[in-house]
């Protein structure tokens, strides 16, 4: 298993993310999860060099964190390392830091976390980690200095500019980021520039999706057709994640796997270093371009200008690509931090926009299907108070 040291510290480069875990059979409820099947991929995984588990409260209606740490239980403390996460973007009362951490502690039978992280950093819960009537930051630093937590971070859902800005505020404090990574969203969600932007401010980097949810290991025959010509022996999963393991700062990639099936392919993957070549990694952002369906904005931002209703066309455009790719609880959550004004539907559609446009988009057609494409997003706020009551239930 390929290794990084991160402060002292020797992590397995593959982490085994539990936000997919197998259910019963037949079983569609998320909190049944089949534990037999758990133990044994936690089994093959401590067995084949991971020592990273990653859980978090809403994870499987709160069983996640309860099954993995009874899983891992098995084990000698010191042979594994656990990351948990604090539910800043769904804050309530109930949320209380303290009580959050103690009952998180309790539920995955551990003393202290080796990691925790501050959850989904985006343009609306980055207003709650900010705000100093909760003292969020300062608490879990507090717990960081008291040996509870080892190592502190967070993860980050957001735009380049509140990922910056969440920097601003306490970079000082963190360690690491967790961070949606691929060879698609390099692109597609600015990923390059998080990654520089994180690198540059020394943060560690931690990766989150990156098979996007197992789209980039389901590649069509002509496009594995592309990659076999180059690489004859590796699957699709094992492009996407060949592809981060030669960025040098990422020290953490996540694989929600879901059975063992996955688990061992995975393994495989990291059992040897054979970063991609420059021309390998030209052919797979080449095939991210193609996979995109993109409209070709440059940002220019000539459209803003005469826009009589303010809107953020160019982040709006952005968006629209990565709607025609998979639509995604982030799309939603980017819009629903912005007053209803500035949001894609309060386009007027009248067509100042289009006529100054240099590369001829028709832009009010782009903001009406991103609008519509919105739509079909469940209401992230209404998931996450849905999500704070079963929990109020669960704590009784």
């Amino acid at each position: 298993m390929m290794t990084n040291d991160f402060h002292g510290v020797q992590l397995s480069r593959l982490g085994f993310g539990t936000m997919r875990l197998p259910l019963l059979p037949g079983q569609t409820d998320p909190a049944a999860i089949d534990e037999k099947r758990v133990d044994e991929m936690i089994d093959y995984a401590l067995a084949h060099g991971v020592n990273y588990f990653d859980t978090a409260h809403p994870y499987h209606g709160g069983q996640s964190e309860r099954v993995v740490g009874r899983s891992l239980a098995r084990y000698p403390r010191e042979s594994w390392y656990l990351a948990d996460k604090y539910p800043g973007h769904q804050i309530a009362s109930s949320y209380d830091p303290a009580a959050m951490f103690e009952e998180q502690l309790d539920k995955c039978g551990v003393d202290y976390f080796d990691f925790y992280l501050l959850h989904n950093v985006y343009e609306n819960s980055i207003q709650v980690y900010t705000d100093s009537r909760w003292g969020i930051v300062d608490y879990f630093a507090e717990q960081k200095r008291l040996g509870r937590i080892k190592h502190l971070g967070f993860s980050c859902h957001g735009s380049l500019d509140t990922l910056a800005a969440f920097l601003d505020y306490c970079g000082d404090k963190m360690e690491f980021c967790q961070l949606q990574l691929n060879y698609l969203d390099w692109t597609l969600q600015q990923g390059k520039e998080k990654y520089e932007l994180l690198t540059d401010r020394g943060i560690a980097v931690w990766v989150m999706e990156p098979i996007r949810g197992g789209k980039l290991a389901s590649l069509s025959q002509e496009q594995m057709e592309t990659l076999r010509r180059l690489r004859p022996d590796d699957s699709a999963a094992a492009w996407a994640l060949r592809f981060l393991q030669g960025l040098s700062n990422v020290k953490m990639i996540l694989s929600g796997m879901s059975n063992l099936e996955q688990m061992v392919e995975n393994v495989d993957t990291f059992t040897q270093d054979r970063p991609l070549t420059a021309s390998e990694i030209g052919a797979l952002l080449a095939l991210a371009e193609d996979m995109k369906d993109a409209i070709p904005c440059t940002a220019c931002r000539y459209c803003c200008d005469g826009c009589p209703m303010g809107l953020d066309i160019p982040a709006m455009i952005a968006a629209c690509n990565e709607a025609r790719f998979a639509l995604s609880s982030g799309i939603r959550m980017r819009f629903d931090a912005l007053p209803e004004d500035k949001r894609p539907a309060a386009c007027i559609a009248c067509g100042k926009c289009a006529q100054i446009c240099p590369q001829g988009i028709d832009v009010p057609a782009v903001l009406k299907e991103l609008a519509q494409a919105m739509e079909k997003i469940p209401d992230w706020a209404q998931v996450c108070r849905q999500r704070e009551e079963a929990a109020r239930r669960d704590r009784g």
